[in-house]
């Protein structure tokens, strides 16, 4: 499905980054009271929020859609969140001093560069790619919770994955006032994304 609707390197991006333990293998720090796995995920998951964040600034600079620079600011609550992990266990910071658009990560790079592609082709195309972060982020947290053995980090996860679900709604919302269709899926089951789209929005943490 998501082949159908983007280039090819947005697709072998999306696929990369959904490979379990993907993060484990390429961050470089760890912690003597994390796990590598642990250490890793909160590295790469720094950036995923990055991502997430700069592409909805810039989409929302293009078409001047509030929900883009709304769920901005929920990103960047996100990418604060996920710093105050990096310093508390100490480990270094994959974001610091890099400007928008910008990543230490090359397989985020590619896929934030093939994203904005896709944005700026329509407004549709734009509220599209929102779906399709907020769905692979999902699948991202939830796989980082399941390696995750620390109570801390797992209740900043669910705070994530909380947040992950209202900007889906919110996305999804959008698209449907622009098309008249209702959203589908393009990372996740459909069966899920009916679930988290039939259900009110949430009061999430960060």
């Amino acid at each position: 499905m998501i082949a159908n609707k983007l280039s090819a390197v947005l697709a072998a991006a999306l696929l990369t980054l959904s490979v379990p333990g993907f993060a484990a293998r390429t961050a470089t720090s760890t912690s003597t009271n994390l796990t590598t796995v642990e250490a890793a995920d909160l590295t790469f998951m720094r950036e995923e929020e990055k991502l997430a964040r700069d592409t909805y600034l810039m989409l929302g600079d293009t078409w001047k859609l509030t929900v883009f620079s709304n769920i901005a600011s929920s990103e960047q609550r996100h990418m604060d969140a996920i710093l105050g992990l990096l310093q508390k266990y100490r480990l270094p910071d994959p974001a610091a001093s890099t400007l928008i658009g910008e990543f230490n990560n090359p397989e985020l790079q590619a896929l934030y560069e093939a994203l904005i592609s896709k944005g700026m082709q329509s407004d549709i195309d734009a509220l599209m790619v929102g779906g399709i972060i907020e769905e692979t982020d999902m699948e991202d947290i939830q796989a980082a919770i399941e390696r995750s053995q620390q109570a801390d980090i797992d209740a900043v996860y669910e705070n994530l994955l909380c947040g992950s679900r209202n900007h889906l709604r919110g996305f999804a919302a959008n698209l449907e006032a622009f098309t008249g269709q209702p959203y589908t899926a393009q990372v996740l089951e459909q069966g899920a994304v009916d679930e988290i789209l039939s259900s009110p929005m949430e009061n999430c943490g960060t």
